[in-house]
C-alpha cells in the first residue's frame, strides 16, 4: 500500500506563500530550499517537504518534523522511521510525493524535455520504436523516462549505465504511470510486485 499527493500549478505559488512555506520548515530545509537561485526551485523545496509531512501525519500519525539519512546514491531515508518510505520529486509542472510500508520510487517530468539524441541513449530499440510510433512522442518519451528515473530511485543506485536494458531487467516491479496532457507532466511510481 502505497500514498502519493500531487501538488500541481507550482509556477502560481506566490511570494507570501513561498515565504509561510519557508517558514514552516525545519533550519537544514529552508537553507537547503533557499540555496536554490530561482523563486520556482525555492517553492519546490519548500513544499515537497510539507506535503511529505502532511502526508506522514494523515497516514501515519506523525508530527514531529522528519529527519534525513541520506543514502550513498543521495535516496533519502527518515531518520526517526526507517521502516517508512518515501520518495520526492518535482519538475516546473508538479510535485509529487510517495509514503509506503515498503520500498518507492517516485518520478514526474514535464512533456517534451527530452530530444532525439537523449532517446537514442537511453532507450532501447523497442522503446524507441514506442515512443516514434506514438500519437505523442515527446509524452511517450517522457513516460518512459520517468519509469525509468522512479526505478533507479527504487533501487537505490542512482543512474547507472544500463538504462537502456533497465525495465526488462527488473520483472519483479510494478511501474505505475500517469500522463496529464493539460498540466504537461508524467508521473511514475515504481514499487516490488509482491
Amino acid at each position: 500500500m502505497y500514498h502519493i499527493a500531487i501538488k500541481e500549478d507550482i509556477n502560481l505559488i506566490s511570494e507570501t506563500e513561498l515565504s509561510d512555506a519557508l517558514a514552516r520548515l525545519p533550519e537544514w530545509r529552508r537553507e537547503k530550499a533557499l540555496r536554490f537561485k530561482f523563486p520556482s526551485g525555492k517553492a519546490e523545496c519548500a513544499c515537497s517537504y510539507l506535503m511529505l509531512c502532511n502526508l506522514l501525519q494523515e497516514k501515519y500519525g506523525i508530527t514531529a518534523q522528519p529527519h534525513f539519512n541520506i543514502g550513498e546514491h543521495g535516496k533519502p531515508t527518515l531518520l526517526e522511521y526507517p521502516d517508512i518510505h518515501f520518495n520526492i520529486s518535482h519538475c516546473k509542472a508538479a510535485i509529487a510525493v510517495a509514503v509506503s510500508n515498503h520500498p518507492i520510487g517516485i518520478d514526474v517530468e514535464c512533456i517534451g524535455r527530452g530530444n532525439e539524441m537523449l532517446a537514442n541513449h537511453v532507450l532501447n530499440d523497442d522503446e524507441l520504436h514506442k515512443m516514434k510510433s506514438a500519437a505523442d512522442p515527446k509524452a511517450a518519451f517522457t513516460r518512459l523516462w520517468t519509469q525509468k528515473e522512479a526505478l533507479f530511485k527504487l533501487l537505490a543506485t542512482g543512474i547507472t549505465d544500463d538504462i537502456k536494458e533497465l525495465l526488462r531487467r527488473h520483472p519483479d516491479v510494478c511501474i505505475t504511470t500517469q500522463t496529464n496532457i493539460e498540466k504537461g507532466y508524467a508521473l511514475s511510481i515504481a514499487r516490488y510486485s509482491k
